[in-house]
């Protein structure tokens, strides 16, 4: 079986409707490790409910269209698909609570050739539901590792963003909790990789790994203190590309490049010292 091509890019994705609480709210700031200290006033705006705020990287979690790739119609080996990259534009802020209509559309498809797979390039839109007031456009590349050589177009893909050379303007250091995955994935994401250890072993872990949008919850969170002094109306984009998972309960550290409204960054995790989210660029302002 090989990608259709056609039938995938042309797909017609019905809008998704996503109403979230306060609740869903809290549980996604805990699900990437705000309130470790639970006396920093700062990242309680944001896990308690008096006059709460959102954390702007949420709406990675909200509006999707589910895992579409697994429809057998597209042709997709989708037990070799990775999450590849992942970005968001925030046009308007997040409100704590809501009711939200997600669009997506694929945008291209490139086929790297037999033997190197192929990127899925989609897009979302997410609209406030009562307002029509576009919040946010996010784009995810998925890397397709089984699905190379279907005939596709074989464009080069776009060039990711390049880390500065030199020691980084800040270093922020964030310990994960060990049940940090099975807190996360409650988010939304309940692939059992993430949780039952008998299936993160048959894939070759060693025990269940942090969603990579997790790292990427982390990350932002950095940027959204060390930069924006926790005033999530400052981080008006975020881009970066996955490297390497993450085991829960490690530590990632964000290195932070500042370069005026330009942001570079990049995560390492300190225990195996090794790039886990990489050529990282935010916008601020």
């Amino acid at each position: 079986m090989a990608i259709d091509y056609d039938k995938l890019v042309n797909w017609k994705f019905d809008p998704v409707e996503h109403e979230y609480s306060f609740r869903d709210s809290i549980l996604y700031a805990l699900g990437v490790g705000l309130s470790s200290d639970p006396l920093d006033l700062d990242q309680l705006r944001f896990t308690y409910e008096e006059n709460q705020l959102a954390l702007p990287s949420m709406v990675v979690v909200l509006a999707g269209p589910g895992f579409f790739l697994k429809r057998p119609e597209f042709g997709v080996d989708w037990v070799k698909v990775l999450h590849g990259e992942q970005g968001f534009e925030i046009h308007k802020s997040l409100p704590a609570t809501g009711t939200l209509i997600g669009e997506t559309k694929i945008t291209e498809i490139i086929d790297k050739g037999e033997g190197r797979g192929a990127l899925i390039f989609s897009e979302r839109k997410i609209y406030d539901k009562p307002t029509g007031d576009l919040l946010s456009t996010l784009t995810s590349t998925t890397f397709a590792r089984g699905d190379g050589g279907f005939g596709g177009p074989t464009i080069a893909a776009p060039k990711p963003h390049a880390i500065p050379e030199g020691a980084p303007d800040i270093v922020m250091e964030t310990p994960t909790l060990e049940q940090a995955a099975l807190i996360y994935r409650l988010s939304g994401d309940y692939n059992p990789l993430h949780a039952d250890p008998r299936v993160a072993t048959a894939a070759g872990f060693v025990k269940p790994i942090l969603h990579g949008l997790a790292s990427l919850g982390v990350a932002s969170h950095a940027i959204l203190k060390e930069v924006c002094g926790y005033n999530p109306d400052l981080l008006r984009s975020l881009n970066l590309r996955f490297t390497s998972p993450v085991y829960p309960g490690e530590t990632i550290v964000t290195e932070i490049w500042k370069d005026g409204s330009d942001i570079s960054f990049r995560c390492r995790v300190k225990e195996r010292d090794i790039v886990v989210l990489n050529n990282g660029h935010a916008k601020i302002g």
